[in-house]
């Protein structure tokens, strides 16, 4: 311990704030210690009450911050995600372990069990247009997020027929994103127009539903 009473073992939350601030500039401590309070990060703590990270915690970090900017996961599908992968290893996890490989290939039995969600859900997710199988009826990575989260949805009452106009306001959006992109002059450039759109879009999207349900408050409307 040093004077001060911190730890000199460990990271301190500052410290990790450091590792983090290169590839995630929003993140503050407050957000730090708003994920440790829901349970996706599970520091150690000194007799002094002071936290101390580890090189896992850090790379848990990377991976929740990773999955609400990259996939726009909730956070209650990523708790899951980490505690499944608690549970199914001895080894410490690490964000590589979680991240799916390039051109990985989930068959509906994986799917299903990774998903939580049985058969007739996996069909209704499908007539629906939420999910698609791809070559030889094999799905993607997204295609288990997707599952996931309409299963979290689901536990508010919302089902496969409710959400079929994410499917359409989605093709609406690839489709304006995809006519952006044409007019940059090379690939690397249109990549990089598409990952930009697609995170605005994914910002002004969250922004309308939050207004249209504030100024909406005192006249909900129940699902049909």
């Amino acid at each position: 311990m040093t004077a001060a009473g911190r730890p000199r073992g460990g990271l301190s939350i500052g410290a990790v704030l450091a590792q983090l601030r290169p590839d995630f500039p929003d993140v503050t401590i407050s957000k730090i210690r708003f994920l440790e309070s829901e349970g996706l990060v599970r520091p150690a703590r000194t007799a002094s009450g002071y936290r101390q990270f580890t090189s896992a915690d850090v790379d848990r970090l990377r991976y929740v911050l990773s999955a609400q900017r990259d996939r726009y996961l909730p956070l209650k599908v990523i708790k899951e995600q980490l505690d499944a992968a608690d549970q199914g290893a001895s080894k410490v996890v690490r964000a590589a372990d979680l991240s799916p490989a390039a051109g990985h290939r989930v068959t509906r039995e994986d799917l299903l069990a990774r998903a939580g969600i049985e058969p007739a859900v996996l069909a209704d997710l499908e007539r629906h247009g939420l999910i698609r199988a791809g070559a030889g009826g094999f799905y993607d990575h997204e295609a288990v997020q997707i599952a996931s989260t309409v299963r979290a949805m689901a536990e508010h009452g919302l089902e496969a027929r409710h959400l079929r106009p994410f499917r359409v306001a989605a093709d609406r959006e690839v489709g304006l994103v995809e006519q952006a992109a044409v007019a940059a002059p090379r690939q690397g450039d249109r990549d990089e127009v598409v990952r930009e759109l697609a995170a605005l879009s994914v910002t002004l999207h969250t922004l309308l539903v939050k207004v249209g349900l504030r100024d909406g408050v005192g006249n909900p409307v129940s699902p049909r």
